[in-house]
């Protein structure tokens, strides 16, 4: 299902984070688009031990004031990743999955004024996403089933700067209808499969925020 493009269309990396992702191994262009067995895997990790809770109930930095997201009973993301080791790189992964869930819990509610929304996302990458969830409400639409996210690479830049490039499956998510319910039984094709390139800043209170976005639908580095 093609969920992201408008969102992903209307972003575009800095030079210098699409050269420092292209190191990571991702490319940057935009186009039309729960913990584990054991410690080191990531909430959301589909591992087939006991999970934990998401992401959003994790203390991945030092601020203790951080929004809940919810989601409904009918969709869900799942991010597949592994620690790194590093105190900062894992922060970073974890706020990047709570940048994506953000989003998408906006999607959710049909309102572009959560707390989530703005706490995990700035500059072009909220309002891009403001863009995105706005097209959402326009149409009366959401998406249900399951989004899979994997293959993550991560870089810091300097003490408050971070690259973090990871792969979408969303061959089993379909948009849905609010007011006919109606589902879109979209086939899996090349463009169920997204590359994305996104750039992370460190605010005073610990929190990576998403700053920027990029992507590349249909890329060969993330299909099966």
């Amino acid at each position: 299902m093609n969920r992201r493009p408008t969102l992903l269309a209307a972003l575009a990396l800095t030079a210098t984070a699409a050269l420092t992702l292209s190191a990571c191994g991702g490319g940057d262009e935009g186009s039309a688009k729960d913990k584990d067995e054991d410690s080191d895997k990531i909430a959301g990790a589909d591992t087939g031990g006991e999970k934990s809770a998401p992401p959003n109930e994790s203390s991945a930095s030092a601020t203790e004031e951080r929004p809940k997201i919810d989601f409904p009973s009918d969709a869900k993301n799942v991010f597949e990743y592994e620690k790194t080791g590093d105190p900062a790189k894992d922060a970073v992964l974890a706020d990047s999955t709570l940048s994506v869930d953000s989003v998408d819990e906006a999607i959710f509610v049909g309102s572009t004024d959560t707390e989530a929304l703005g706490f995990y996302n700035t500059e072009k990458a909220l309002s891009g996403s403001i863009t995105y969830v706005l097209g959402y409400i326009k149409k009366d639409d959401t998406w249900v089933g399951e989004t899979r996210y994997f293959d993550y690479k991560v870089s810091l830049s300097g003490a408050n700067g971070a690259y973090v490039t990871y792969c979408s499956d969303e061959s089993k998510s379909f948009i849905k209808n609010k007011k006919t319910e109606k589902v879109k039984d979209t086939p899996t094709t090349a463009d169920s499969y997204v590359l994305y390139n996104t750039k992370l800043e460190k605010r005073a209170d610990g929190v990576w925020q998403t700053t920027d976005v990029a992507s590349n639908r249909g890329s060969k580095e993330c299909q099966p």
